[in-house]
């Protein structure tokens, strides 16, 4: 699930997990909020939920769409991001699709 050259499954596993499931849990509502938000909402550093955000996007991750947008000017580089739960289509015999 996790990967990378210092992922250690013993060490990182359940830590990792955990901050992806209660990053996800927030963000699943479609609010926009920057990573500072989300520092004062889980106490993680922001790094790790960027890192979080990322892996959403991921397939093996759940495969959530995740859009940014600036906040203020540009030039000062702050962002806020907001997930989108992926779209899931079911296939009758028919051949119609339904959203799921």
């Amino acid at each position: 699930m996790f990967d990378g050259n210092t992922y250690e499954k013993e060490n990182d596993y359940k830590r990792l997990l955990s901050q992806l499931d209660e990053i996800r849990e927030i963000m699943i509502d479609g609010e926009w909020r920057t990573l500072s938000q989300l520092r004062e909402l889980t106490g993680f550093p922001e790094s790790s939920i960027s890192a979080q955000l990322r892996n959403l996007r991921k397939q093996k991750m759940g495969s959530y769409t995740v859009n940014r947008k600036v906040v203020g000017d540009r030039k000062n580089g702050l962002y806020s991001y907001q997930i989108i739960k992926p779209t899931t289509i079911k296939f009758t015999e028919n051949g119609q699709g339904e959203f799921v």
